[in-house]
């Protein structure tokens, strides 16, 4: 009888354990191929998605062979402008980075008087927020970057399997005019929801950052969480369409 009771407790314990290491494998799998979190830690693409949204990252639309017969099959699609992309810093891989897909292969940007040309033709923005009203003058001998391709950029061409990445707030964004285009293997996937949004006592901590800063970002967490975390923008969906476009809608001037 006893020997009976103790294959059943292994057997339960077995169960557990299996369950549990099943449980893992899932998350993991979903968090490499399908969705991961991520967290805004700067004011570049802001007034769309502010400092300290939590947001999940959509992996899975921009499969590796996505094109226009998968997207009739599959929830999968090509890399559309528009698109706010989560990619790895080509400069430095271990950083990621959250930019809105201006131009795609083969086009070719330009950036006069802070305004977004396509071949030649203006783009329309009306997410994009300027909150310094100077335009540095086009003399890119004498200014130093970052004004000098601030306001005034390119003619570039983008090269094929790349892609032209700038930030909402583009007066403060260090994107595609500072560094250079985004290769398609290094871009992740594509914000999908803001599930968390909690505005930051502190600025926020890196990824890297002191093992005592990070314990007292958690600690303000904790702290104020009930205060400061902005309800309005729980499971707030992200997308070109739809989310706050400055003098257009209201959503989110008030906060």
């Amino acid at each position: 009888m006893a020997a009976d009771d103790e294959r059943e407790k292994k057997s339960t314990v077995r169960e557990y354990y299996e369950a549990l290491l099943i449980a893992i494998i899932f998350v993991n799998f979903a968090r490499i191929f399908a969705f991961q979190a991520f967290k805004i830690p700067t004011g570049s693409m802001e007034d769309n998605l502010k400092v300290g949204d939590h947001i999940i990252v959509n992996k899975f639309i921009y499969g590796a062979n996505a094109s226009e017969t998968l997207e009739g099959l599959f929830p999968m699609r090509t890399i559309r402008r528009g698109d706010i992309i989560v990619f790895r810093y080509p400069e430095n891989p271990e950083t990621d980075y959250v930019k809105r897909v201006i131009a795609l292969p083969g086009e070719t940007v330009s950036v006069r008087n802070k305004k977004v040309y396509i071949e030649g033709r203006a783009l329309d923005e009306p997410y994009v927020v300027h909150t310094d009203t100077q335009t540095f003058p086009d003399q890119r001998v004498a200014l130093p970057e970052p004004w000098r391709s601030r306001d005034h950029f390119g003619p570039l061409r983008v090269p094929d399997g790349q892609y032209f990445a700038m930030g909402d707030n583009r007066d403060y964004s260090h994107d595609s005019r500072y560094w250079g285009t985004v290769p398609r293997a290094l871009i992740k996937g594509r914000a999908f929801m803001v599930y968390w949004s909690f505005e930051p006592v502190t600025r926020p901590v890196s990824s890297d950052g002191r093992l005592r800063e990070r314990a007292r970002e958690v600690a303000g967490v904790f702290r104020h969480f009930f205060s400061r975390t902005r309800w309005h923008r729980s499971f707030f969906i992200i997308d070109s369409k739809y989310h706050y476009t400055p003098g257009v809608t209201s959503y989110g001037t008030q906060y």
